[in-house]
């Protein structure tokens, strides 16, 4: 537990100065900066070497905090979101207050609401929404566990967590899908 709140600390230090950070997740490990501060999303399109096209996933860390970044959600996303037995990103229309590379180009946004322990604390003390992205060069295989992670990437980022390093449990990308107006899901991936 100790790793867990010097994570925490140091995370939002890293975090409040623009940095970027390589951290667990409920999926897989992910890099991840200030969602609402252009400059370290720019850092993070460098450290993965990613196309600036391609737009990036942004956590919450309640349900209800998708109503402050998602203008018009439909009427029953909090229930929606609280149904899911799996971790799923969602890709809403009309992303709200975000900074334009952090937004895929037709102004959407995919936001997923985290239930791990970790990355919900460092959400909710942060008070910001944090950018995951998998721990990875653009085009090479997600790393699901730290050990596969890349040197480079390691070696970009300001900040690695240490809490879960250690952790063997492979875990699949998140499902991504979009909520139809009848309240349907389409899955995209999944």
């Amino acid at each position: 537990m100790e790793d867990f709140e010097n994570d925490i600390r140091n995370c939002i230090k890293v975090l409040q100065q623009g940095g970027v950070i390589l951290y667990p997740t409920d999926t897989i490990w992910g890099i991840g900066c200030d969602a609402m501060n252009a400059v370290a999303a720019e850092k993070i399109f460098a450290v993965k070497q990613r196309p600036k096209n391609k737009s990036m996933i942004v956590l919450l860390a309640d349900a209800r905090d998708v109503l402050q970044y998602v203008a018009a959600p439909h009427p029953d996303i909090i229930a929606i979101i609280e149904s899911f037995d799996k971790p799923t990103t969602v890709i809403y229309e009309n992303a709200l207050d975000f900074p334009e590379n952090v937004v895929n180009r037709d102004g959407s946004i995919a936001i997923r609401v985290t239930t791990d322990p970790f990355c919900k604390t460092l959400i909710k003390r942060f008070r910001k929404p944090i950018i995951s992205t998998s721990a990875n060069i653009s085009g090479q295989p997600a790393s699901t566990i730290f050990k596969m992670i890349n040197n480079a990437i390691v070696n970009s980022v300001d900040y690695v967590v240490k809490y879960r390093q250690d952790d063997d449990a492979v875990h699949a990308p998140s499902r991504l899908v979009r909520i139809m107006e009848d309240g349907g899901i389409e899955v995209l991936r999944g």
